[in-house]
C-alpha cells in the first residue's frame, strides 16, 4: 500500500478472501495507484459495511471492488449504499465453486449497478485494472501507463508466438 490517500477501498467479506483479493492490489501497485483493504461482511456486519462504503467518498476514495464467495451479498450491499463505481469479484469459496458467489454477484436489480468479474484470482486482477481504467478517465498519466500495459501485453504474446514457431520447427511429426 501506499503513503499516499487511498483512492480505491477493497472490500472481503472474510479474511479467508486475502488470497484472492491480493490479486486487485498487486495490479493496483503495479499501476502506482493507493489502496486501502478492509475485511466487512454483508451478513456479519451490516453496520460496518455500511458506514466504511458511507464514509469511502470523504476519505478520497473513488472506486470501490467488493469481493465475497457462497452467498455474496457484498458487493450488492455497498452498491446500495453509494454512488461511487462499485467491482464485485465472486469468490470460489463454497461447494460451488464460485457459481453461487457469481450469480449473486452480477444479478442485481435494476438500479443498482455493481461491475461484475471473473471468479477468482483473474477476477480480482482485473477489477483492479478495471478500477484503474475508471480512474485514468480523468488522468493522463494512469491513461499513459494503461497503453504501456496493453502494448507489454501485445509484446508478451508475441514473444511466445515466436517461441511456439520455433518450438513446432523442431517438432518432428
Amino acid at each position: 500500500m501506499s503513503e499516499q490517500k487511498p483512492l480505491v477501498g477493497i472490500l472481503m467479506g472474510s479474511d479467508n478472501d486475502y488470497e484472492v483479493m491480493i490479486e486487485a492490489g498487486r495490479a493496483l501497485k503495479s499501476f502506482g495507484v493507493p489502496f486501502e483493504m478492509n475485511v466487512s461482511s454483508a451478513h456479519r456486519t451490516p453496520k460496518r459495511t455500511a458506514g466504511y462504503v458511507r464514509e469511502a467518498r470523504g476519505r478520497g476514495i473513488k472506486v470501490l471492488i467488493a469481493g465475497a464467495g457462497a452467498a455474496a451479498h457484498l458487493a450488492g450491499v455497498v452498491a446500495a449504499e453509494t454512488t461511487l463505481p462499485v467491482i464485485g469479484v465472486p469468490i470460489d469459496s463454497s461447494s460451488l465453486k464460485g457459481l453461487d458467489s457469481l450469480l449473486a454477484t452480477v444479478q442485481m436489480p435494476a438500479g443498482i449497478p455493481v461491475a461484475t468479474m471473473a471468479i477468482g484470482k483473474a477476477g480480482a486482477r482485473n477489477a483492479g485494472i478495471f478500477a484503474v481504467q475508471l480512474l485514468a478517465l480523468g488522468d493522463s498519466v494512469l491513461s499513459e501507463k494503461l497503453s504501456a500495459y496493453k502494448e507489454e501485453l501485445a509484446a508478451g504474446v508475441a514473444v511466445r508466438a515466436e517461441a511456439l514457431q520455433e518450438r513446432l520447427s523442431k517438432e518432428k511429426f
